[in-house]
């Protein structure tokens, strides 16, 4: 009755209630889009390449998009061109002074910080969209579904088309960020993520109920009971922080710090001990498709080791792919928590603001204990984001649910669905506080009394 009556005090906010709609309704026209085929191809004859994207990588790949891979759609790319560019500047802006400097211009650097983004944006499509067009026949789509032909003209405008689509893309994941509630671009991909569920479900109910030979009913509560502990455990992970107490020195009326504890506010740092999000998981997807490229190769493709290496990392479920992939995930999670989360920064920052961690020296010293606190948490971390994100195969192997619906028992998808999710609520939490309603979440009422 309490979460009812705090969704009837959403709908009382105008201001809360417009944004919702507007974001729902860019959402809607994402998804249409979605469902618009390529002009020149024959919608009617994609059955094969919807077989080939039920599962495994491109299955994944086909999640990302809402199903509209599969559908040789405007929005086939999505938007993950325009995630691609944002991580490439992002990593190019610890080695090259230009983007550092903009970087430290506040909201003019980055404007032209995600100028540069966009630009490179289109770079990156104009390189995928040639290599999906020429993809196609070999995912299952026969010639007689291309209407024109295959020739320059075709190419040409469905090209075009492509980047548009993604551009489009980008611009409504902007609009929903300015306009309505939410990051707009998380929510596009997990609304892509999201649209793909209830069919992945349904094939596996009914591949567990035919004959009863596959479990039944049975099987798919339990699947239904470890989905939604895994949910809580990946809440948990996304959630998770170590709180550093922190003594803010009290300015005293003739100008100067009293420094006594007493005298002081205590607050705290909370570093997250999932800092990296699912952006190791990322980097480690795109480093697993090396292997397979190498086996492939003119000079390993007929040996034992390039039929090796095709073997066991071309199946995304295999054993010898899973164990790679979760090294790399604790390899990458230390990487990019290292050049994220800014230690020396927050030394500095904490020394201006006349703060200190009790029994710890201000400057280096506080950097020093910050980046060891960060180290031993982010150990425990990567372990729990690695078991996440082979989970997936786990559940393939041991009780045999299959590939579509085993992709959201865990990895990128189920951590940027619970991600998204727990932003969006915060965000509608804050409007919730701010006009003294109880919130969504449980800090809202503690909140509340305070105010």
């Amino acid at each position: 009755m309490k979460f009812i009556e705090s969704i009837k005090n959403v709908w009382k906010i105008e201001e809360l209630r417009n944004r919702i709609m507007v974001t729902l309704g860019l959402l809607l026209v994402y998804r249409f889009g979605a469902q618009v085929v390529l002009p020149g191809i024959d919608a009617s004859q994609l059955g094969g390449l919807a077989d080939k994207t039920d599962g495994g990588l491109l299955g994944l790949l086909n999640a990302f998009t809402g199903g509209a891979f599969a559908n040789a759609s405007v929005f086939a790319l999505g938007i993950m061109p325009y995630i691609s560019a944002s991580i490439v500047v992002q990593l190019m802006g610890i080695a090259i002074p230009y983007l550092q400097k903009l970087q430290k211009e506040g909201a003019s650097g980055q404007k032209k910080i995600n100028q540069i983004t966009r630009w490179l944006t289109i770079a990156i499509c104009l390189l995928q969209a040639p290599g999906y067009l020429a993809s196609l026949p070999a995912l299952g789509i026969p010639q007689s579904a291309f209407l024109l032909g295959t020739g320059p003209l075709f190419y040409f405008s469905s090209v075009s088309i492509l980047v548009t689509g993604c551009i489009f893309a980008m611009w409504l994941g902007e609009k929903i960020t300015d306009k309505g509630i939410g990051n707009g671009i998380s929510l596009l991909i997990m609304v892509g993520i999201i649209a793909t569920l209830p069919q992945a479900f349904l094939q596996n109910a009914a591949t567990r109920l035919e004959g009863g030979g596959n479990g039944g009913l049975m099987m798919v509560l339990i699947e239904f009971v470890i989905w939604f502990v895994i949910i809580l455990a990946a809440i948990m992970l996304v959630m998770g922080v170590r709180k550093i107490a922190v003594q803010y020195a009290r300015r005293t009326a003739s100008g100067g710090y009293e420094k006594s504890a007493e005298a002081g506010s205590r607050q705290y740092i909370p570093l997250k001990l999932n800092a990296s999000g699912v952006m190791p998981i990322i980097f480690a997807q795109a480093i697993m498709f090396v292997p397979g490229l190498i086996g492939g190769s003119s000079f390993l493709k007929e040996t034992a080791t390039g039929t090796w290496l095709q073997t066991n990392f071309s199946d995304m479920f295999g054993f010898w792919y899973n164990v790679t992939f979760a090294l790399l995930i604790i390899v990458f999670t230390y990487f990019y928590t290292a050049i994220t989360v800014p230690t020396n920064k927050m030394a500095d920052d904490l020394k201006r603001s006349g703060g200190f961690i009790p029994g710890i020296r201000p400057g280096s010293e506080t950097s020093e204990y910050l980046d060891k606190i960060m180290s031993q948490i982010t150990l425990p971390g990567s372990i729990f984001l690695a078991l996440i994100a082979i989970f997936p195969a786990l559940i393939v192997k041991l009780m045999g649910v299959q590939q579509g619906w085993a992709l959201f028992f865990g990895g990128t998808s189920l951590l940027i669905m619970v991600g998204v999710a727990i932003d969006t609520m915060q965000q509608i939490n804050s409007y919730l506080l701010n006009r003294h309603y109880d919130g969504l979440m449980k800090t809202g009422k503690n909140r509340k009394a305070v105010a």
